[in-house]
């Protein structure tokens, strides 16, 4: 009896735990697939802050970075899909698993939310000869494959923009890969004659005058860099935003995901987000769910006839 009696209330007990509301059983853990200090590490967690304190429950970021972002979306992916454990993703959901890292693509992942865009942009040194990418595009193309420009590795968004600009341009340069620590350096010190990157990883240069903005590779100018004129005002026709936002593991109940969801929307469109965001050189950009979903879909096919195109979908 005594036995039955505690199975009983074992049972009871278990099934009170799983009628707790999202998220009142704990904290949400969001992955970030970059180390600490990076702008993807900071701008997570300032988003973690702002939901915190719109689902009044602590909102944990965790950094396991390597393989181009594999480790930690192997990681999330494996996770119970109950909205306790989220990625920071972004395009590298795509780039990931046409280069054989990940073996399972976007659909092993439900989208809650964008959060921000990036504009890549072409950089050179505040010396350089080249005052416009036209400039540097009528370079190149009276000498073909001599300049030397860099990205920030194989497969990476800012090595996919460099080869979709120059391809559009119709000229030949040396793709030249560095870590993404080390290209701006790269450039400061000569080894490099420009480079396709992420504003963010720029902006201290640029206020200190040290580089020089080309170019940005958007459909219409970025906001935050309005002086900065488009690729296409400058005769290429090529748009490549990086995006970051939020995903869980295929099959999070759509309650969750719509809790999540709103709780990111009052955070990105916040003042004190806004603000924030700029201060990085990155944009405030939500974008719900669904459309989310579609964006993500969209863009994989684009990503997967790039990397075939240059040899680097497995």
């Amino acid at each position: 009896m005594k036995v039955l009696l505690f199975l009983l209330a074992a049972i009871v007990f278990d099934a009170g735990a799983r009628e707790v509301p999202f998220p009142q059983r704990g904290p949400i853990e969001i992955t970030v697939l970059f180390p600490a200090g990076s702008s993807a590490d900071v701008t997570a967690r300032m988003l973690a802050d702002g939901m915190s304190r719109q689902l009044d429950q602590r909102v944990l970021v965790v950094n396991r970075p390597g393989a181009g972002g594999a480790i930690g979306y192997k990681h999330v992916a494996a996770q119970k899909p109950d909205g306790y454990s989220l990625v920071w993703n972004s395009n590298s959901i795509s780039t990931t698993f046409y280069s054989g890292q990940i073996d399972r693509d976007y659909h092993a992942f439900d989208a809650v939310a964008r959060v921000l865009v990036e504009s890549p942009v072409v950089a050179v040194r505040a010396d350089s000869r080249w005052k416009s990418l036209q400039d540097l595009v009528a370079d190149a193309r009276a000498h073909p494959g001599q300049i030397n420009v860099g990205h920030s590795g194989i497969g990476s968004h800012t090595h996919l923009s460099l080869v979709a600009l120059f391809r559009a341009a119709h000229v030949e340069v040396n793709e030249i890969p560095f870590g993404a620590t080390q290209v701006v350096p790269s450039l400061l010190g000569g080894h490099v004659d420009a480079l396709v990157q992420l504003p963010a990883a720029l902006s201290g240069q640029v206020k200190q005058g040290t580089l020089r903005l080309l170019a940005t590779l958007t459909p219409n100018r970025d906001p935050a860099l309005p002086d900065v004129p488009t690729a296409r005002e400058q005769g290429v026709d090529v748009s490549l935003e990086a995006w970051r936002g939020i995903a869980a593991p295929h099959g999070t109940p759509r309650p969750v995901i719509e809790t999540l969801e709103a709780a990111i929307r009052r955070t990105v469109e916040s003042p004190e987000f806004a603000k924030g965001s700029e201060n990085l050189g990155v944009r405030a950009a939500f974008m719900p769910a669904h459309e989310f979903d579609e964006l993500i879909a969209w863009e994989d096919a684009d990503v997967a006839w790039l990397m075939r195109s240059v040899g680097l979908k497995k």
